[in-house]
């Protein structure tokens, strides 16, 4: 399973007003681990930021001046996210934009929609905690996601956060802890350990009741975050 944390920064908040796209950033996930393969770009709106939006991201038009626009980065961009699984906070407001600079281009181009399925993480923080401040700040508050680090909103670090926090949110892991090292070409390698073969038998500790109760607890909640179709309550009730 593929699927690609997204987020957009803006020059206004309205694509029906004319505003536009100036940066995109992308995150993935491969079979809910991250992969650490990214897609980032800024792109040159050719209209003026809202002075709103820059307090927000702190992107001018200046540093803007010298970025491909929308229609330059366009192929390289749905080839990355064709496909996929798309998850987005708030996604009506990032998907409307990209529909918008995809219409601009060709009225005839598919659609986000047409392309990937969406899931939208605010929707799915307002089920799973109805109520509550569902912002992605209070998101990485209630899951002690650390985004002290972010002084402003950026694309493809929000993308980052944001994956952290769907991963939290749907009962994943954000990181495997391996033993590890770089060899001389930079790739990364595993040191495969193995165990004696006259080693005492290893000890099996089973879980206790409480144990036990929380952990069914734990794969009922990502059950319904899931729909019902959470792989580990399936391998439960088929074992």
């Amino acid at each position: 399973m593929r699927q690609i944390v997204l987020d957009t920064e803006t020059t206004g908040l309205e694509a029906s007003e004319g505003h536009r796209i100036i940066e995109i950033g992308c995150v993935e996930l491969v079979n809910r681990r991250l992969s650490g393969n990214t897609w980032h770009q800024y792109i040159q709106p050719d209209r003026e930021i809202d002075a709103g939006a820059i307090e927000v991201h702190g992107i001018t038009n200046e540093s803007l001046a010298d970025k491909p626009r929308f229609a330059d980065i366009a192929t390289e961009f749905l080839a990355f996210i064709e496909g996929a699984e798309l998850v987005i906070h708030n996604a009506p407001f990032d998907v409307g934009f990209l529909d918008h600079e995809l219409k601009r281009i060709d009225r005839q181009l598919p659609r986000i929609a047409k392309r990937c399925s969406v899931i939208d993480t605010l929707v799915m923080a307002r089920r799973q905690h109805p109520g509550q401040r569902n912002s992605l700040d209070a998101l990485c508050k209630r899951y002690e996601i650390d985004n002290s680090h972010r002084e402003l909103h950026g694309a493809l670090l929000d993308a980052e956060i944001l994956a952290d926090v769907y991963l939290a949110m749907t009962g994943g892991q954000t990181a495997l802890s391996l033993d590890s090292h770089v060899d001389g070409s930079g790739a990364q390698t595993r040191e495969v350990q193995r165990l004696p073969a006259d080693r005492p038998p290893l000890r099996v500790i089973t879980a206790t009741a409480d144990e036990q109760a929380a952990h069914d607890a734990r794969l009922d909640a990502i059950d319904r975050s899931c729909g019902g179709s959470a792989v580990w309550r399936q391998l439960d009730e088929s074992g």
